[in-house]
């Protein structure tokens, strides 16, 4: 069996961790005003980056953006943000990277500058199993719910035939974080939830629930996630690619991987 790191978490502890960061000097966070470059993050977002039940930021994306930046001596530094202002945060220089299970997308690209794509993924509708809904098409008239400024909620927009043409008012319900909505679906308040696959996968799996929730595959083009900079910053964007390539090229980054998903990740 593939071993997968595996951290205290339960849906309660997640939720309030994240619920209590709003991104000031919060156990876990580095010292944003000495570092030579800053990550803006979801610090709910398992297993990318997210908060332990000790308080400490961890996950798959926190690790690799450290070792990244530890090839050139570069101090960094992690912020949780309101994912939703991502972009803002970053133009406003209050960050200087995005980097948390960030979808590369022709509208992002408008405002931001991505890396090289270090990993694929894939947005899923997750049921509840009693609920007997177990396809796209079931969600006619039912009650979908989706992060803020996801890349979910992007694609439910941009291609209303899957799923916005169907759904209760022809739009989501919107959540903070995935942790919030996935306390609404069990609860019964929403019937269904466009998440990453990513997140989903990991989530259940740590909790024991894969046998309580449908994970549903979708229409939506495939993903890849990337770090996101400033457009003018190309230093930093050389200095990104080129840390992402060497651990390949080392094979930390499947390492990682490893540790994180129990196999490699990296984009084919």
């Amino acid at each position: 069996m593939k071993k997968i790191k595996v951290l205290g978490l339960t849906l309660a502890s997640v939720f309030i961790l994240g619920a209590c960061s709003s991104g000031e000097d919060e156990q876990g966070a580095n010292d944003t005003e000495n570092a030579d470059v800053v990550v803006g993050l979801d610090d709910t977002f398992v297993p990318m980056g997210f908060r332990d039940d000790s308080g400490d930021l961890t996950g798959f994306d926190i690790e690799l953006a450290e070792a990244v930046f530890e090839l050139n001596d570069t101090e960094v530094a992690f912020q949780p943000i309101d994912w939703s202002m991502k972009e803002n945060e970053l133009n406003n220089e209050t960050i200087d990277v995005i980097w948390n299970g960030y979808t590369q997308t022709p509208e992002r690209e408008e405002e931001v500058a991505f890396s090289d794509p270090y990993m694929n993924n894939s947005q899923l509708l997750v049921t509840a199993t009693d609920s007997g809904i177990e396809s796209v098409e079931e969600m006619e008239g039912q009650v979908l719910g989706a992060q803020e400024g996801s890349s979910g909620y992007n694609s439910f927009n941009n291609d209303p035939e899957v799923l916005k043409d169907r759904v209760d008012s022809e739009d989501a319900t919107l959540y903070e974080s995935f942790n919030e909505a996935f306390i609404d679906l069990e609860s019964g308040r929403i019937d269904g939830l466009l998440i990453d696959r990513v997140y989903a996968e990991y989530y259940l799996n740590q909790n024991d629930q894969m046998n309580d929730f449908n994970l549903i595959e979708t229409p939506y083009e495939d993903e890849n996630f990337a770090v996101g900079v400033r457009q003018d910053d190309e230093e930093l964007l050389q200095e990104i690619n080129d840390g992402l390539n060497e651990l390949q090229e080392n094979g930390e980054f499947a390492e990682l991987s490893e540790e994180w998903f129990g196999e490699d990740v990296s984009v084919d």
